[in-house]
């Protein structure tokens, strides 16, 4: 494995991945324990995040649902948002997959426009595409005592077809003071193409 040195050491990339997921942890569980000021306890488990995943996804789907029904989608998505997300509870970093123009929604409109479109122009609503799946495949999860991060690959399959579509992502989260799981850190991306 090719390394750096730095002064008398040595510095590899399997060094420098572990600080960089190592302080990604950290800074969850600061922000989890400071901003948020959350005194719940119960250690964050892989089955919560598994849990938690599965809740997103069909979120997700029952959104795409709602709309393709005629229904109020825009109300599904915000039961989305409060249910899952940490908006009013904490800072959310959200940069989500196909946002360009405004990369980065730190507010709960700014995340609702982007699922299903409306306060920021470049939105055409994510979730209403519609997909009829969502499914998370390969990662890799690092829980602590009262957060948690996991990273990997999930698919979505467009309502009517059988491909899906690779996205990479990264989720953060915390615990709420009722004990329930929040995303605090969202970010998604179309895997490199070149």
């Amino acid at each position: 494995m090719k390394s750096n040195k730095l002064g008398k050491g040595r510095f590899t990339a399997k060094a420098a991945t572990a600080v960089i997921v190592g302080s990604v942890a950290l800074g969850l569980t600061a922000c989890s324990q400071t901003e948020a000021g959350y005194k719940n306890s119960a250690a964050i488990s892989k089955a919560d995040v598994l849990a938690a995943q599965k809740a997103w996804g069909d979120g997700i789907v029952a959104i795409g649902d709602v709309y393709e029904e005629g229904g109020d989608y825009a109300a599904r998505a915000s039961e989305h948002i409060s249910s899952l997300y940490s908006y009013g509870k904490s800072e959310v970093l959200f940069k989500p997959t196909l946002a360009s123009d405004q990369q980065f929604r730190d507010s709960f409109g700014g995340a609702l426009s982007y699922f299903v479109g409306g306060e920021i122009e470049e939105d055409k609503g994510f979730a209403i595409k519609p997909w009829s799946k969502v499914r998370f495949g390969e990662q890799q999860i690092i829980t602590d005592s009262d957060s948690a991060v996991a990273m990997g690959n999930y698919f979505f399959t467009p309502e009517g077809a059988s491909d899906e579509v690779k996205v990479e992502f990264t989720f953060g989260y915390v615990r709420d003071e009722d004990g329930n799981l929040r995303i605090n850190v969202h970010h998604s991306s179309l895997p490199h193409s070149g």
